[in-house]
């Protein structure tokens, strides 16, 4: 025993990954802390908890805190329900918080701001394995541990408009027409959407489910108009895999999109990089620069920001981190999830190995280990952290067998005409426990409005 055993483990966030990883503690006998910047557990899954997801509830649930949900007498919801984001909360994240063995461990409305090493910034190294964590909140007050794990996620950091990854000319200035992921087009923010104008920026899964309750609202609200812009030349990639995919809502989100842009209700501009944003009266012109250098102007009355998320690795400024320059993932990581590589989503299992930093006993999990590529989802990070839990109890034949089972996306070519004999860009389909699948916001795992039975066209691959 070192004085570094009698200390818990922090774990930064009270999502669903943060929590799953309580539960793997508790399981180990491993002591530990829960920091929630929030005033509840899941407040980011609540900003979004008017959206169903198209991952049913067994696809959602950690093993770890299902056993101990079970042991409670909690009552599990059907495994092939879709639950919404605030079902999420209610129907599993809070019981499980509730739970006596959860309970006195979690703090709310506790934001962490630094992470250091006890009396060590970054530059010393002697002894620098045997000293605790520091753990530093926001009103001062200081923790130590024996371990971090991050699961704070990217909800705080959405990216910006501007194309080239910084910020429009104008954006910064342009708030009060802005909307961030996923508003509540047809419940509480519906007064800011109905009668007027929404350009909705971006490809991924976000998008696509404010597109179609922004369409929905236009048939009820005259005078509602819908625009969408993308970067891409092409709109397939967004359109996913349609029937081909094994998750039926997800599949469906994309074939109704494509029914009504197709049907008009719904405009489509392609090859659109924000370049700026001007005010003009109660309404602001985006102008946009197109591939070939020309440059042309859309005047709308809101801008949904349907751009993704990327983490912020500022609290951890005086660790030891092995950051990917490309991603923002740890550098093992970054190649099994980088987008540009993996279109058709294969993200193979990975746990401890892949998200250990040089700094021993901090791990970044959940959505924030991903950085910004968009293909990750609750599955995984339920494996993450039962990998590194059992790492952390010295159990490394239990934290190197990692298992993960996903459902396929069935498509894996951007273009239908790339398809010979049912195979996409990816050949024959891997083994189920190899496969994964690109998702958009915070894993993919929203589908805003009931599904609909649309005829679908040959589909894409992921969101990008």
């Amino acid at each position: 025993m070192t004085v570094l055993d009698d200390m818990p483990v922090v774990v930064i966030g009270a999502g669903p990954v943060g929590l799953a990883a309580a539960a793997h503690l508790h399981e180990r006998g491993l002591r530990c802390t829960v920091l929630e910047a929030g005033d509840s557990v899941g407040a980011a899954v609540r900003r979004w908890g008017h959206v169903r997801a198209f991952s049913p509830w067994r696809y959602d649930i950690d093993d770890a805190a299902r056993r101990l949900l079970a042991d409670s007498g909690w009552a599990a919801p059907d495994p092939d329900a879709l639950p919404t984001g605030g079902e999420l909360v209610d129907a599993y994240l809070r019981p499980l918080a509730e739970l006596p063995q959860i309970r006195p461990h979690l703090r709310l409305r506790a934001r962490v701001a630094a992470i250091s090493r006890l009396g060590l910034d970054r530059l010393r190294t002697a002894g620098r394995e045997h000293a605790p964590f520091l753990v530093r909140l926001a009103d001062g007050e200081e923790l130590l541990a024996r371990a971090v794990i991050d699961a704070s996620g990217t909800w705080g950091t959405p990216n910006v408009l501007g194309a080239s990854g910084l910020p429009a000319r104008g954006e910064a200035a342009a708030g009060a027409y802005l909307e961030r992921a996923l508003p509540d087009v047809l419940g509480a923010d519906r007064e800011r959407f109905a009668g007027r104008h929404t350009l909705v920026v971006g490809a991924g899964h976000s998008a696509a489910n404010t597109l179609l309750s922004l369409a929905e609202l236009a048939a009820d609200a005259p005078g509602t108009q819908v625009t969408w812009a993308i970067r891409a030349a092409s709109p397939t990639r967004a359109y996913g895999g349609g029937d081909a995919d094994a998750l039926p809502a997800r599949g469906a989100l994309g074939s109704r999109l494509r029914a009504h842009v197709e049907a008009g209700r719904i405009r489509l501009l392609t090859g659109f990089s924000v370049h700026a944003l001007d005010p003009a009266g109660d309404r602001v012109t985006v102008t946009v620069r197109r591939p070939d250098g020309g440059q042309e102007t859309v005047t709308v009355d809101r801008i949904v920001a349907a751009t993704g998320f990327r983490p912020d690795h500022g609290i951890a400024a005086e660790l030891r981190l092995d950051l990917d320059p490309v991603l923002g993932a740890t550098r093992a990581l970054a190649p099994l999830i980088d987008p540009n590589e993996h279109s058709c989503g294969t993200v193979p299992p990975h746990g401890v190995d892949e998200l250990s930093h040089p700094e021993p006993g901090y791990y970044a999990v959940g959505m924030k280990s991903y950085g910004r590529a968009p293909t990750f989802l609750m599955a995984t990070g339920y494996e993450q952290v039962r990998s590194v839990v059992a790492a952390l109890a010295g159990d490394w034949a239990a934290a190197r067998d990692v298992r993960l089972e996903l459902p396929e996306t069935g498509v894996c070519s951007s273009d239908p005409a790339d398809s010979v004999d049912g195979e996409g860009c990816c050949g024959p389909a891997p083994e189920p426990a190899a496969r994964g699948l690109a998702t958009g916001l915070h894993g993919g795992l929203l589908t805003a409005l009931p599904l609909a039975t649309v005829d679908s066209g040959a589909g894409g691959c992921c969101a990008s």
